[in-house]
């Protein structure tokens, strides 16, 4: 009869019951777009963990059983499309997220405070002395960097440095008033060396030899 769908009876055929990458890939939405709305459950937070791999199991049987498939060619190429949208989907989310924290060490680095500190700990004649003339910086650097609109502002860093005579860690605090920075605290750790050098310290916090927790 026509506009009887071919999919009957409701078992789907060997070839047909695969892992579902579409399904895996986008969940939810899948489940919408395939009548299976079990897949909402992926909306659940722990729960949405494990869903994702149960409809990657499950989800080829349940997208056939719950819509009128022409033939199984057109369930095939319908499932190969979610598939294709689905990790191209994943490849763009995990590419912005990529850039965005490796956008970080540009953000921190290209600030004023960021470049004082390193010109002070380059000057420093006993940092030289320790870690080498051509102390640089490491790519990856941690801390955070805040600039309100009235000029304010606090920054602090961790540094990893390293030079020919040796590596450390740089360790600052700076404080923006009326648009412009001053260091409160400035501490360099030599690798193997246990005393801090210390070559700022306005607040006069303690220093601890150990550790330094900023």
């Amino acid at each position: 009869m026509a506009g009887q769908p071919l999919n009957q009876p409701a078992e789907i055929p060997a070839e047909l019951d695969r892992w579902n990458w579409g399904a895996f890939f986008l969940n939810w939405i899948w489940g919408i777009g395939n009548s299976t709305f079990i897949a909402l459950l992926a909306l659940i937070p722990v729960v949405n963990f494990i869903m994702i791999f149960v409809l990657g199991a499950r989800g080829s049987r349940w997208a056939w059983q719950n819509r009128a498939w022409r033939d199984a060619e057109q369930f095939r190429k319908t499932q190969r499309n979610w598939a294709i949208a689905g990790l191209a989907v994943w490849v763009v989310s995990i590419g912005g997220c990529a850039t965005m924290v490796g956008g970080i060490p540009f953000v921190l680095k290209g600030s004023d405070a960021y470049r004082m500190t390193m010109d002070v700990v380059r000057a420093d004649v006993r940092v030289k002395a320790a870690i080498g003339d051509d102390l640089a910086d490491n790519f990856w650097v941690g801390g955070h960097l805040n600039v309100n609109a009235n000029g304010a502002g606090d920054a602090q860093f961790s540094i990893p440095v390293h030079g020919a005579k040796g590596k450390g860690t740089v360790y600052s605090h700076l404080v923006r008033n009326a648009g412009t920075w001053s260091t409160r605290l400035l501490v360099v750790r030599v690798d193997g060396v246990d005393a801090p050098m210390v070559l700022t310290n306005e607040d006069h916090v303690p220093i601890p030899g150990a550790a330094i927790g900023i």
